[in-house]
């Protein structure tokens, strides 16, 4: 562990003060790696897919959205003279390390949004030093980006801030691109807070760390100048936060969910946007918590390397579920979540007593992203059932970031090493198909979805000739799947339940068709209801998990000839054994548990009994 991880243990993050130094102690390793000339940031050989220049651009531009609001409320750093003089150069195109002349759709377009926003919150500081000259080369590099488009998604906010933190700087900008994106964006809107990160796009992290993240930052910036639209802005973001409360865990996790997971600690960002707003949805008491766990939890993880860098992965240094646009220098965008050092040292937000999650109830329905969250309050477990989308898109792992039936605060989620097999497939938390050849297909897209309660159902066809319906019935510490796979051909079905990170002592309880494994960590496992033939653990390749190295997946296996096919499981995941009193996996009452789902899979029926009582009959024999 290098010094500034156990550094950043040992910080309580009570204190603006505590949290200045966090920020501090992850950017001083960052000194030794600026280029000569200071306007690149060079941490790493790995590729991403733009140029290694571009990528260095990447990482010199992302500390920037931690020093900005460190310098905005007070704070003092001097790494800012090293960013001047990296912005006098990589503006200035005489120069060897000048950052160039961008293209349409390109990587420095996002990372203009960094200069938009401290030329917004902090022109005497960047703007103030420069001459003349050098004034007209930074004006001139961002300008570019409205002769060049972006992605039709969360990337026109770029275009929003550049052109915001010229106009707030008192420079010449473009309105008509500024609210063109403004405009755009707007048609992403679902309803109950929630966006798409475009047209057919899923609603992810983007939602919380980008789109509300820049809105609230347009709202307080422009109250003024557009009110109309700060005052929209706000209300749809007060509505998301009750929603996004449940994707946290009582410990500061949050849900491992969807792409740009190495970002990491940018999850808590909206929840310190929401507190710069001055948004009264939640008290500071509850926002700082939600900031300040989440830090904790994250500085608990062996994120850095040894020299104290942060690392592309997520829990731990992992290439393996990497997107494409992941470098070296991606994971600085974390430090969004810092937003909160720009407010002034008698902010309320930071003479508030810390609080705890709000009391709320155990199950929350979000329809808009297609989720059911659940939080089990005895061990602060959360939990997301997946109906599914119905379009899919080729980022990097697409399957499993947004296509599996459940996702976990405390078990994380897999990602495929390879093709060949369930070890390489690391299919938790799905069913996987095959034709006997271990080459495994899953849901990728939908044809049909929809929520009801705690029931979820999705229509999906993995080949043209083979039809799945899944049912998904929420619920903690147990949960039910239910499928029905009509197959033109021979198949090999295997249905994977949550995954449990290897440790030295194991203990592993077995029933027919049905598999449990038990460790510290937690207990995991897997019953058939119907239709399974056996259960086994498999374990999957190395480094597929997000959170664990190594992990064992239980699951059910069947073999499955032409014709319709009903599969019927009941799958467990609680975290932490040993810290709920008297509880005992071996002892657990399954039938007690699906009586509380309202789940019944009688000689004549399988049915289950919504929330509102009514009965729903998913087949009768």
């Amino acid at each position: 562990m290098s010094r500034h991880a156990q550094t950043l243990q040992r910080n309580p993050l009570r204190t603006k003060q505590d949290l200045q130094a966090a920020l501090q102690e992850l950017t001083a390793p960052l000194r030794p790696h600026y280029s000569e000339g200071k306007a690149r940031l060079r941490l790493g050989v790995a590729g991403a897919g733009f140029d290694a220049s571009i990528a260095e651009m990447e990482g010199f531009s992302r500390v920037l959205w931690g020093l900005v609001p460190l310098l905005a409320g007070g704070g003092e750093d001097d790494l800012w003279e090293v960013v001047l003089e990296g912005i006098r150069h990589g503006t200035d195109p005489a120069h060897p390390e000048y950052w160039g002349e961008v293209a349409d759709y390109d990587q420095r377009l996002v990372e203009m949004a960094a200069f938009g926003f401290a030329l917004a919150l902090i022109p005497e500081r960047i703007w103030g030093p420069l001459n003349e000259r050098e004034r007209t080369h930074l004006q001139e590099w961002l300008g570019q980006i409205n002769r060049h488009p972006c992605y039709d998604c969360n990337w026109l906010f770029f275009n929003v801030l550049v052109n915001l933190g010229l106009h707030k700087a008192g420079l010449s900008y473009d309105k008509g691109q500024l609210e063109a994106s403004l405009d755009r964006i707007d048609t992403f809107y679902l309803g109950d807070g929630w966006y798409s990160d475009g047209p057919g796009g899923h609603s992810d992290y983007y939602v919380p760390f980008a789109i509300h993240f820049y809105g609230l930052l347009y709202a307080v910036l422009m109250k003024e100048g557009d009110p109309k639209r700060a005052a929209v802005i706000r209300e749809r973001a007060g509505r998301f936060a009750a929603d996004f409360l449940y994707w946290f865990a009582p410990d500061g996790a949050s849900l491992p969910y969807g792409r740009s997971l190495t970002y990491r600690f940018s999850h808590a960002a909206f929840w310190g946007a929401m507190a710069y707003a001055e948004m009264e949805e939640l008290s500071y008491g509850v926002l700082k918590g939600l900031v300040l766990r989440h830090f904790r939890w994250w500085f608990r993880q062996p994120m850095l390397d040894a020299q104290g860098l942060l690392t592309v992965g997520y829990a731990y240094p992992n290439l393996v579920m990497a997107e494409n646009y992941n470098s070296p220098g991606s994971p600085y965008w974390a430090l969004k979540a810092f937003l909160p050092l720009a407010l002034p040292d008698d902010h309320p937000f930071w003479r508030a007593e810390e609080m705890p999650l709000p009391a709320g109830p155990a199950m929350s329905v979000q329809k808009p992203p297609h989720l059911v969250v659940c939080r089990r309050e005895e061990t602060g477990h959360v939990a997301a059932f997946n109906s599914g989308h119905r379009s899919t898109n080729e980022h990097t792992h697409t399957s499993a970031k947004y296509e599996k039936f459940a996702y976990s605060t405390a078990f994380g989620f897999s990602v495929p090493r390879a093709e060949w097999g369930l070890s390489q497939g690391a299919f938790d938390s799905m069913l996987a198909l095959s034709e006997g050849d271990q080459l495994f297909r899953v849901r990728r897209r939908n044809e049909e979805t929809w929520i009801d309660g705690h029931l979820l159902y999705a229509r999906w066809m993995p080949w043209r000739d083979v039809e799945v319906q899944t049912w998904i019935v929420a619920g903690l510490p147990w949960h039910v799947r239910i499928h029905c796979v009509n197959t033109s051909r021979e198949l090999d079905a295997a249905e994977g339940g949550f995954a449990l990170g290897l440790s030295p002592q194991m203990d592993r309880f077995e029933k027919a068709a049905g598999v449990t494994v038990r460790s510290a960590q937690g207990s995991v496992g897997i019953q058939s209801l119907l239709g399974y033939e056996r259960a086994e653990l498999v374990y999957p390749n190395a480094n597929t998990n997000l959170l664990h190295p190594r992990t064992v997946i239980p699951a059910l296996r069947a073999r499955l000839s032409p014709g319709a096919h009903w599969l019927a499981s009941a799958v467990f995941g609680e975290p932490g054994q040993g810290t709920v009193p008297g509880l005992e996996i071996a002892e657990l009452d399954l039938d007690a548990a699906l009586a509380r789902l309202g789940v019944k899979v009688g000689d004549t029926a399988i049915e289950v009994e919504k929330v509102d009582g009514q009965i729903t009959v998913i087949k009768s024999y």
